[in-house]
């Protein structure tokens, strides 16, 4: 949720707000940092979680790797729109986050 509120604050105020963004920004993904590493054994359990690990972030990192020229030639196309988007595909993420039901390996634990 930090992505997106500083998005609306950037959006409302313009540049004065850019502090408020680059902090909210940066604690949503210290937040991803934790939960990247945490969430996965919550929801599947200890058995094969490095396995598991290392099958997950294959994609994140492509993601990773690809998101600032994506983002950037977004900016240079839509603008202020960019943001946005990435603030959608933020609250898309934490409403599947919230449909997942815990599994019953994870309950045990």
């Amino acid at each position: 949720m930090a992505h997106p509120l500083g998005a609306i604050a950037i959006l409302a105020f313009g540049a004065p707000a850019a502090a408020v963004f680059t902090l909210l920004h940066g604690a949503g993904n210290g937040i991803l940092t934790i939960a990247k590493g945490t969430l996965p054994l919550a929801i599947f359990g200890p058995c094969g979680y490095g396995f598991r690990q290392g099958v997950l972030m294959v994609p994140a990192r492509f993601g990773q790797a690809g998101a600032p020229f994506l983002f950037a030639v977004l900016m240079e196309r839509v603008g202020a729109q960019a943001l946005i988007l990435s603030s959608a595909l933020a609250l898309g993420g934490l409403a599947a986050l919230l449909a997942l039901a815990p599994s019953s390996t994870a309950e045990r634990a």
